[in-house]
Order: C-alpha cells, then structure tokens, then sequence
C-alpha cells in the first residue's frame, strides 16, 4: 500500500509540474499577443484560445497535486472538535463521494473526449484547434484525481502520516 501511496504522490507532483509549465506558457503567449496586438499593432489569432485551453488544462491536470498539497477548499471546523474515530470517517466519506462523483466525471469527459474525436471537432475560429486536444484534459485529470484520492484513503488506512503530500 505504501508504495501506491508514493506512486500516487509522483504522480500528482508530476501533475502539478506540468499545470505549473502550462500556466507559464499561458503567461508568455499573453505577454507575446499584448507585444503583437499593442506594439506591432497586428492581429492576433490563436493565442487567446491557446491561453484558455492552457489554464483550463492546468486546472484539470492540476488538482491532484492541490488535493495532494491539501490546499483546496475544506471546512475543517467541524472535523477540528471530533474525536479521533470522527475525523477517520468524516475522511472516509468525503473521499468515496468525492471519488464516486469524479468516477461519474471521468466517464462523462471521455464520451466528450470521444465524441470530439470521433466527429473531428475543432474551434470555430481561424486556429481551427481540435477540440480533442482540449477534452482529453478532462478525463486525465480525473482519472489523476481519483488515484490521489484512494491514495489519501489508503494514508487514513494504515495512519500513513503524509501531512500536504511531503
């Protein structure tokens, strides 16, 4: 179990780097088109939907190193005055719901991922961008999710203490 833990954890690291250099480009295409639009004054034609693809991507790919990291939302009042047994179980049901949900995401995502593929979809603009380069962000991301996810059940498990994912 151990060692799907820290597989887990590189995983979601690896995750997290990727988002990171994702929302590095977006900031240099964004600095690239301000220069072309403002300064050349040319138009600009991908980059502002390269930009929105890459932050959505980076949000999906993303997630489990945040998950990892504990640094997403969570109201931790309530589970902060339980005793022991209470916080095991609170962690217990938040994660199976969490991971039934994005069971249902990840399969959902990859009809949309298929569906774009199948039909050859792409932007209606003059980049003419795949949308399935798009939406297979979607189901990776969750797929990446739920793996952090078992791997934060499997830590309550065997009291495995991994405190932000270190």
């Amino acid at each position: 179990m151990i060692k799907f833990i820290k597989f887990a954890h590189s995983l979601s690291k690896i995750s997290g780097f990727i988002a990171t250099l994702l929302i590095a480009s977006a900031v240099i295409v964004t600095t690239e088109m301000v220069f072309i639009r403002k300064i050349l004054n040319y138009s600009t034609t991908w980059q502002t939907e390269y930009v929105i693809f890459s932050l959505a991507a980076a949000t999906f790919i993303g997630s489990p190193y945040v998950l990892l990291k504990r640094k997403h939302v969570s109201v931790d009042i309530v589970t902060h005055y339980m005793s022991v047994k209470g916080k095991k179980f609170m962690t217990y049901t938040a994660s199976i719901l969490s991971i039934l949900f994005l069971i249902v995401f990840f399969y959902t995502s990859l009809e949309l991922f298929y569906h774009a593929w199948e039909k050859n979809l792409r932007t209606p603009t003059i980049w003419n961008f795949p949308m399935w380069k798009v939406y297979i962000f979607l189901p990776v991301g969750a797929l990446l999710l739920i793996i952090q996810a078992l791997a934060d059940i499997c830590c309550t498990i065997i009291n495995y203490d991994n405190p932000k994912g270190n």
